[in-house]
């Protein structure tokens, strides 16, 4: 064996996996010998490269899986043993060679698994953190022998709990998780196969307790993690748990594990594993009956629709598994939320967004292939909603329609009524023109052309025909009307073998309805397709127009129906492009009609309808000049050459012409007819109008309904007057006007009622007028369009006759808010914003009462109207003087929020700044949900760590240096914040987030201090017209302000009363806005009352200090200063975690921060007295540092330094004790140099140092020297100007007496330098100086070179007192 893998490290990487099969061929034939051989070499080569011990226990694991069965027990054993040995060698993880090992363990487990167990055991003891590849092979374990290993999992799951706790490293973390996951999967296949397992009693509640302990680890701790891939490991393993919990527990834990797997589609960029957790989720969920998860279902299917939305890569498999669970978590809510699951999926088919629309088609697909038994009573309303993706222009859209069709088709959809429009759609994409020329590739791979897209519908058409029994009847004889229009012509083929598949199957199933007759009573080929009036084949198309000239009778006679034939001419007519050739036919058409002919005159008013879609202006024209002809005052001699005068009548003429125009309004494109329809067609129909021809113009009811677009057009000002009477008469008119298009209206064809949406929007608000007249004719106008609407849906007239008055209401009701399209919808809201203003306060009200039920069932889809919304609601407010409709415009707001949170954010921070008061009242209205308020804060928050708080600009060319100019977004958040804590109700949402919301605002203020508003405030502003901004609202509009007020908001709302007093008292929040005053406003009693909310708050400031702003490390440096200063935060345990943040600052490039943060460190001595002990070493190394600060141009630090040193040294303490002479000879070898600063408080915090300092120098020489060397300048400085400087003198030598080592003098400073009481300088001189010449004689000459250095001194009162203590001294010498 040696040999062998001597020569193997030597080979070819070829060879050696032959020589690797070779040994396997032997170890098949004598295992036991093998892996003797395998198992001798690793122990005999203990220092064996990694990569060829991996390709022996590799072997070893192949021999053991292929013939664990002839393999001796005590061979088995010391397999056991080897590998378990070469798992855990290494405490390091190398996967390559322990994966190695670890397979062999599972191999050998599968047979043997309580001998594995007996050995990983050994290596799985409580209290002490596993090997990572030991928790691994239990993992793989559970995964490869359920039934031997489910028995352990009790005692192995009991064992692992304690080291979750204990586990730091994201690597074991990650295998814990993953072995949990499996252990979970384990368990429920154990449990789904009890009749297999060998221990039939084990129940789910034996792991309950287990597991819930275990998630709520991972749920509360792990699943926060940064690492991705641990992340998902854990959420893998909730979504497996979730099974195994109890009930209760799973039902209170729903409301936190829903929307937190929810928040990792934003964290993670795999989304499979988030997904497949959810899955389980939900399945465990509904399997409980839970009632909690009715609470979720809005934000469930708001994320499930965004990633069914997401496109699939078939390349990578993860997105595609993603794409199949999501169908899968939409399948397990059809299965308990049916209603609420189709409201939401046909809603978002609304959406016109090409992703939004192909998403919830591809779960209305899955819903009706996956769910039949739900969707059976879906089905109608499926039909009705599916309409409005048929007309989407994307191939991509189409595509998924065409597979939803098919789906459709196999589960009974296209057998009822109006399934026929989806076999038509199937049919006109089989006719599709070729995108590209033959040859031509798309650029796009994604692209659907029209080629793939007809494909398709060919292969669809194939299968209906083949497949789908059920629908032979349906399509057969449907197809046949289907070959002869023009439009069609391209599907002859597919139809055409589809035809001839349905005849034969017809004819050999001997079917009567194989035999079709087309004359027959009842057969209408309206049914079947297309309308007489479609455009018509190439046959009828090249029949020429010189044929015209022919006598009209003998042209008729040959090709049959008259009627028929002028709308045949009407479609040519309208392809025609000549345009004088068709004024010539048309003149010749009205000309030559037999006018007292009905059916004559019918056609040619159709035909002349159809020509005016292509050439509305030369109609008109052509009809008021036959108007005006003659003919209208004569009843003869026009025609004399072609027909007897008097079958002319001049009535029948009139009634054509009458005719004529109501088939140009109905056929004439609608962007046209509108400036048309006054002037040119009322006008002229008004003219000819008489009660002679009123039973003649029944059809007129088209151009009628059509006028009733302009009468609302023009009465909007009648239906909202002030004066009762004109309300009245215009609602009446609109009725009528209804009651007749109603009455006339026959629906060949669904379609869309598209004003449906304005006339409700303009009419629903009059139901509530306070004239009763008024009322009850809008309420008859709401039903009769309520009825037309039901009519253009295809409902039976006998259904609606029968449904009676109040299910008829009902569905009224109903119709708006579920069955309107997009554009109606869209027209109905800005109607209802219109009502807001409604000069009767009622109906103000009722518009705005429907505007909210609308938005709560519709908003959701309505996402790209949401600006323009908010919008008009801004206008609306500002003319708005009813006080509850302004409370309904907030709950609108609310409403629209609710569903579009990030937009409505979005357009409202970018409204003009300072912001007018209506837009305050909207951010004002958002904080009146506390749930909404909160996201919203949090959102706010969340941005406002990370944006650019200003920028540095040069303002001029011939000013020196930069100016801070704020940004606008920040700006505009903070005032957001401010107008939405104004609200009493966000209360709740304030104290939930206090700790953030403090911590964000603290650090906006220290952005704010000293910056300017940017010249261009409004530049961003999505409100055009608002771009400009009053003058006098930008003068009093402060950027720092705008963060005070917020902050001092915040603390009222949080009802910080006792912080607040102290506050306004003390004048500080005008302080926070000085520059120069700023820190001290910041510190001043923000501290004393905060309470139990500061560890929060102070771990939301921690990561300022590491930012890039000094502005913002100075604020937030300063508050943790003043925090030091007060024992709180050493009893909730936060001092270790601020001064290891003032240790780090005191190297700060920023001065002022480095002086703020030696400040908090000698804090400490006040605050935390009892802790000094513990820091004195960095304490007084930090203070001692500061003092020799170098970059300190003002001496601040040095101040600090000095100040916190005396404070840190008036404690007893053994530290300061053993460091304090060491201290005191640094120092005073300074001193002289500090005392003779002109800053009055350095030389007095100087002077209270060396006081402080001196009572560590008793007894040692070498600091009585020092005291000497400092003694003159004290004794001159006691007659400093400044008293705080004398006191400090005082103080100091006072505290230095005993180390002079003079009784005398020691006793003359304590009796006499008594800081309350005055001192007689020249007196005490003239003493001190007799003592110093008798004690100290061999100092003199130094005393005198001293002080002659003072003779320069800045101070008069110094320059004085050295030369008095020069002639004390040498007027006393002369007497000694």
């Amino acid at each position: 064996m040696s040999k062998i893998y001597i020569f193997y490290r030597k080979m070819d990487p070829v060879v050696q996996e032959q020589v690797r099969k070779s040994i396997l061929t032997l170890g098949n034939q004598q295992p036991d010998k093998v892996l003797s051989m395998c198992q001798d070499y690793l122990l005999k080569h203990p220092k064996l490269v990694v990569g060829h011990r991996v390709v022996i226990l590799q072997t070893i694991e192949l021999v053991v899986k292929s013939r664990i069965d002839d393999i001796s027990y005590p061979k088995i054993k010391s397999v056991i043993q080897l590998a378990s040995d070469e798992m855990t060698k290494s405490k390091e993880v190398v996967p390559e060679w322990q994966q190695a090992a670890s397979n062999i363990l599972v191999a050998v487990g599968n047979k043997y698994i309580n001998d594995i167990m007996e050995e990983i055991l050994g290596k799985f003891q409580p209290g002490v953190l596993p090997h990572f590849f030991v928790v691994q092979t239990l993992a793989n374990l559970s995964d490869s022998n359920v039934y031997g290993m489910v028995p352990f999992l009790n005692a192995i799951m009991g064992t692992m709990l304690p080291m979750l706790g204990m586990t730091k490293q994201d690597n074991m973390k990650w295998v814990f998780s993953s072995a949990l996951c499996r252990f979970s999967e384990s368990i429920l296949e154990y449990l789904a196969n009890l009749d297999k397992a060998p221990d039939p009693t084990v129940r789910k509640d034996t792991f309950s307790s287990e597991i819930y302990s275990a998630y709520d680890i991972l749920f509360n701790s792990w699943i926060q993690s940064r690492e991705s891939k641990l992340r998902l490991t854990v959420a893998e393993a909730l979504g497996s748990m979730s099974h195994l919990m109890a009930h209760d527990k799973l039902e209170e834990q729903l409301p936190k594990l829903l929307p937190t797997i929810l928040g990792l589609y934003k964290k993670n960029s795999e989304h499979y594993i988030i997904t497949k957790s959810l899955c389980q989720v939900l399945e465990a969920s509904v399997n409980m009956g839970s009632r909690v998860l009715e609470t979720q279902i809005d934000g469930l299917l708001l994320a499930l629709h965004q990633q069914i939305c997401s496109p699939v890569d078939f390349s990578n498999p993860p997105t595609v598994k993603n794409h199949n669970e999501v169908l899968r978590c939409f399948t397990i809510l059809a299965n308990t939320f049916p209603d609420r699951l189709m409201v939401f999926v046909l809603q978002r088919l609304e959406n016109s967004n090409e992703r939004n629309r192909m998403g919830s088609l591809a779960v209305l697909r899955h819903l009706i292939n996956s769910s039949t038994s739900i969707m059976e009573t879906k089905k109608l309303l499926i039909l009705a909603s599916i309409r409005q993706p048929l007309a989407d222009h994307s191939n991509k859209v189409k595509k998924r329609v065409v597979q939803v069709i098919s789906a459709m088709a196999h589960h009974g959809y296209l057998e009822l009524e109006g399934g026929d429009l989806l076999v038509r759609f199937i049919i006109q994409h089989c006719a599709l023109p070729d995108t590209y020329h033959r040859g031509q590739r798309p650029p796009d791979p994604e692209e659907v052309t029209n080629e793939a897209l007809r494909s398709m519908c060919d292969n669809t058409l194939h299968l209906f025909t083949t497949t789908v029994g059920r629908l032979t009847d349906v399509l057969w004889p449907m197809l046949l009307c289907y070959l002869t229009p023009n439009q069609y012509a391209s599907a002859t083929t597919p139809l055409c073998k589809s035809l001839i598949l349905l005849a034969n199957k017809k004819r050999a199933a001997q079917e009567a309805s194989f035999i079709i007759n087309f004359n027959a009573q009842g057969v209408d080929t309206h049914t079947y397709g297309h309308d007489v009036t479609d455009e018509p084949s190439p046959r009828l198309r090249a029949f020429p127009l010189s044929d015209l000239k022919t006598p009209w009778n003998h042209t008729f006679c040959l090709l049959g129906s008259v009627s028929f034939l002028y709308r045949c001419i009407g479609v040519i007519l309208q392809q025609c492009y000549n345009k004088e050739l068709v004024r010539k036919q048309l003149q010749e058409i009205l000309i030559s009609t037999r006018h007292n002919d009905a059916i004559e005159r019918t056609g040619v008013a159709m035909g002349i309808g159809l020509c005016a879609s292509s050439h509305l202006n030369g109609t008109l024209e052509k009809l008021e000049e036959f108007g005006k002809s003659d003919a209208f005052r004569k009843a003869s001699g026009i025609f004399g050459l072609l027909k007897d005068k008097n079958d002319v009548d001049v009535e029948k003429m009139k009634s054509t012409l009458i005719l004529c125009y109501g088939y140009v309004a109905l056929h004439a494109p609608e962007d046209q007819l509108l400036t048309r329809i006054d002037s040119d067609i009322l006008q002229n129909i008004s003219k000819n109008f008489n009660t002679k021809v009123k039973h003649i113009v029944t059809p007129l009811y088209i151009l009628w309904f059509k006028s009733i677009i302009v009468v609302q057009k023009y009465s909007s000002y009648w239906l909202s007057s002030g004066q009762d009477h004109e309300r009245e008469r215009a609602v009446k008119t609109t009725a009528e006007l209804l009651q007749f298009y109603l009455d006339n209206l026959s629906v060949k064809n669904l379609v869309t009622f598209h004003n449906l949406g304005a006339l409700v929007g303009r009419l629903s608000p009059r139901c509530t007028d306070p004239n009763p007249e008024v009322r009850r004719a809008a309420i008859d106008c709401i039903y009769r369009l309520m009825y037309i609407q039901l009519r253009y849906e295809g409902t039976d007239c006998f259904f609606i006759a029968q449904l009676g008055l109040t299910v008829f209401l009902k569905l009224t009701l109903f119709l708006p808010l579920h069955s309107l399209c997009l554009q109606q919808l869209s027209t109905l809201l800005f109607m209802l914003f219109d009502g807001l203003v409604d000069s009767q306060s009622n109906c103000s009200r009722a518009s705005s009462v429907i505007l909210n039920t609308l938005l709560k069932n519709r908003g959701a889809g309505l996402q790209d109207l949401v600006p323009e919304m908010l919008e008009v609601l801004h206008n609306r407010l500002q003319v708005i003087g009813e006080e509850q409709v302004k409370v309904a415009i907030g709950q609108s707001i609310l409403i629209l929020a609710t569903q579009h949170l990030q937009t409505v954010v979005n357009t409202l921070v970018a409204y003009p700044l300072p912001y007018d008061s209506w837009s305050c009242e909207m951010w004002m209205a958002l904080g009146a949900d506390s749930t909404l308020a909160l996201q919203i804060m949090e959102m706010i928050i969340e941005k406002l760590n990370v944006m650019v708080p200003y920028v540095d600009k040069k303002e001029s060319m011939l000013r020196p240096g930069l100016t801070k100019v704020a940004t606008s977004q920040p700006l505009a958040m903070t005032c957001a914040l401010r107008e939405m804590m104004l609200n009493g109700q966000s209360a709740d949402a304030v104290a939930y987030v206090f700790p953030k919301l403090f911590s964000s605002l603290l650090v906006r203020l220290g952005s704010s201090v000293g910056v300017q508003l940017p010249k261009d405030l409004n530049s961003n502003s999505i409100i055009s017209d608002c771009k400009t901004t009053n003058k006098m609202n930008v003068i009093n509009f402060d950027v720092c302000g705008v963060a005070v007020e917020a902050l001092r908001i915040l603390l009222g709302r949080a009802q910080l009363d006792a912080v607040m007093k102290p506050l306004d008292q003390e004048g500080a929040w005008d302080k926070m806005k000085d520059p120069q005053q700023h820190t001290t406003g910041v510190t001043l009693a923000m501290a004393k009352h905060a309470g139990p909310r500061l560890p929060a708050i102070v771990e939301g400031l921690c990561p300022s200090l590491c930012n890039i702003y000094e502005c913002q490390r100075i604020t937030v440096t300063a508050f943790f200063s003043e925090l030091l200063n007060h024992h709180v935060v050493t009893e909730l345990m936060i001092l270790d975690m601020l001064m290891n943040n003032m240790m780090e600052r005191i190297t700060d490039t920023c001065g002022t921060v480095r002086m703020l943060a030696v400040r908090g460190l000698g804090n400490i001595a006040v605050g935390s007295p009892e802790k000094v002990n513990k820091y004195a070493k960095e304490l007084l190394a930090a203070m001692s540092s500061g003092m020799e600060e170098k970059d300190d141009p003002g001496k601040l630090i040095t101040l600090e330094a000095m100040s916190g040193m005396s404070k840190i040294l008036l404690l007893e303490n053994s530290v300061l004790a053993s460091m304090g002479f060491l201290l005191l000879y640094g120092f005073t070898q300074r001193s002289i140099v500090m005392f003779c600063q002109e800053n009055d408080e350095i030389r007095c915090a100087s002077i209270m140092l060396l006081g402080n300092l001196s009572k560590f120098g008793s007894g040692e020489p070498v600091f009585k020297d020092q005291i000497h060397n400092v003694l003159v300048s004290l004794l001159l400085h006691l007659s400093d100007p400044n008293p705080q400087v004398v006191k400090a003198c005082k103080y100091s030598m006072r505290i230095c007496a005993p180390i002079v080592g003079s009784e005398q003098i020691s006793a003359m400073f304590q009796n006499h330098l008594l800081e309350e009481k005055g001192l007689h300088y020249g007196e005490f001189i003239n003493d001190l100086t007799k003592y110093l010449i008798q004690d100290f004689p061999g100092m003199l000459n130094f005393y005198h070179i001293t002080v002659i250095q003072f003779f320069k001194s800045n101070w008069a009162e110094i320059r004085a007192s050295a030369a008095m203590f020069i002639g004390k001294n040498n007027n006393n010498i002369y007497f000694f």
